[in-house]
């Protein structure tokens, strides 16, 4: 019998080392390193991944062949039944690739997976896999969300030995995996959850996929902080990473693309949880402009652009003076750091202080803004609090504010400015380069150049 062999794992990046040590090398953090047991390599088994490796069309190959020559019409999309998540996906599901939807517990991960599966069984062979609920669990949300079960195979287990047996068998379209971290190699002598279990059964997974141009669909949590739990590698084996966010006190989500591999980062798609499961919003824009009929000073809406389309969101600045010797800042759905640093462009290039007032910094509906475009927005909407003066509620504003007060462009300026006028605004602050020749019809654009151009247009 061979000896059994272990590695210290990372916890935090996955890398490996052969004994203990106080500090990983590669992330830099301490006492993240586990033991954990290596299982020996079964004869035979290269050469039998390697034959299934070559084993179908478009998959993966030994055989060196021209770029030029690949056919793409053998990799058709496959439709979610979901607009919003297929524009997310980068325009559907590609057969052959893995894709990884994490979340916070209740935002909606194998809600929105259960209505995809059963929607898509009505016409193609989709197989769900569960580790965490009972076969009459899922059977009961189901029913609940009033979702059409007949054709949906149903798989309760954890063991990816039995389910790749499984798969090899049913041969689906589509594999569901709820959750990643349930899952188990019986070689591996971790628990599961533990970075070999979910390492390898990860790779074993995907492997599968790739060989069989099957479409993985894999949950995964999270850590408190959001990030993915479990190793680091993960994100590299998978093609799509994908993050389901949305707050408990909030019916709307948002599908964020944070790796992709068929299509742009950073797409956003937006979802309502209603009592049927989730609603795709085709317009989102419009839910999140549901402001007061009172306009409050430091109100003001701007247009971001998320992925390939452009964004209306609000955002509200308060200011307060401070009983503080160190005066709060703090921003909600906006990086704390630029904020700070656009405080202080105002005061050196717009002549107003704040060093002695309290800045609270909101985005409406719960949105993450991680574009620079929301720079000039977010100034406009601290000087209108620290004013006291409310702005016009047909004003949008967008550009980029650079540290000698200049007023950048911001990609995508026409289309933004088109989206806005669509929405019933009927003016526009937008950095020169951006001012279209011709404005739409009911819109008026000021253009500038400086921050002061843009506070004495105000």
């Amino acid at each position: 019998m061979a000896k059994a062999k272990s590695a210290f794992v990372c916890t935090e990046c996955g890398a490996e080392y052969r004994k203990w040590q106080g500090q990983c090398g590669s992330c830099q953090q301490w006492n993240t390193l586990t033991e954990v047991r290596l299982a020996a390599a079964r004869p035979g088994a290269g050469a039998s991944a390697g034959a299934g490796r070559s084993g179908y069309a478009g998959g993966l190959s030994r055989e060196v062949v021209d770029l030029a020559s690949v056919d793409l019409a053998e990799v058709p999309r496959l439709s979610s039944t979901f607009g919003e998540f297929d524009r997310v996906l980068g325009g559907g599901l590609v057969p052959g690739s893995a894709v990884l939807l994490g979340g916070h517990p209740g935002a909606g991960k194998s809600t929105l997976l259960l209505q995809t599966a059963c929607k898509l069984a009505q016409s193609r062979r989709v197989l769900y896999v569960t580790g965490e609920e009972s076969l009459a669990q899922v059977a009961m949300r189901a029913h609940r969300l009033q979702l059409p079960t007949a054709g949906l195979k149903m798989l309760a287990e954890t063991s990816v030995e039995t389910i790749l047996a499984v798969a090899e068998r049913e041969r689906p379209e589509i594999l569901v995996i709820d959750s990643i971290q349930t899952m188990h190699l019986e070689d591996i002598a971790s628990a599961p959850g533990g970075v070999a279990q979910v390492r390898e059964s990860a790779a074993a997974l995907t492997r599968f996929a790739k060989q069989s141009h099957t479409v993985l669909l894999l949950v995964g949590h999270v850590t408190k902080d959001g990030s993915l739990a479990g190793p680091k590698v993960l994100e590299h084996m998978i093609d799509a990473s994908l993050l389901l966010e949305g707050g408990a006190d909030s019916r709307f989500r948002t599908l964020r693309g944070q790796k992709n591999r068929f299509g742009a980062v950073n797409e956003l798609g937006v979802f309502a949880m209603l009592e049927h499961g989730l609603k795709e919003v085709k317009n989102p824009s419009a839910i999140f402009l549901s402001r007061g009929e009172e306009q409050a000073p430091g109100s003001l809406v701007m247009v971001v652009w998320e992925g390939t389309r452009p964004l209306l969101v609000e955002v509200q600045a308060l200011l307060d003076e401070s009983a503080l010797g160190n005066p709060r800042r703090v921003a909600v759905g906006l990086d704390q750091n630029r904020l700070a640093m656009l405080l202080a462009v105002l005061h050196r290039h717009g002549g107003l202080f704040t060093g002695d007032q309290d800045v609270f910094l909101n985005v409406v509906g719960g949105v993450k803004v991680l574009e620079t475009s929301a720079d000039l927005a977010v100034l406009v909407a601290v000087v209108s609090s620290l004013q006291s003066r409310p702005l016009s509620r047909e004003l949008v504003v967008f550009g980029e504010v650079g540290l000698s007060g200049e007023i950048r462009p911001v990609p995508s300026g026409q289309e933004r400015i088109v989206e806005a006028a669509k929405h019933g605004f009927t003016r526009a602050i937008v950095p020169r380069a951006n001012a279209p020749k011709r404005s739409p019809e009911g819109m008026e654009v000021v253009a500038v150049d400086k921050l002061a151009d843009a506070l004495d247009v105000l």
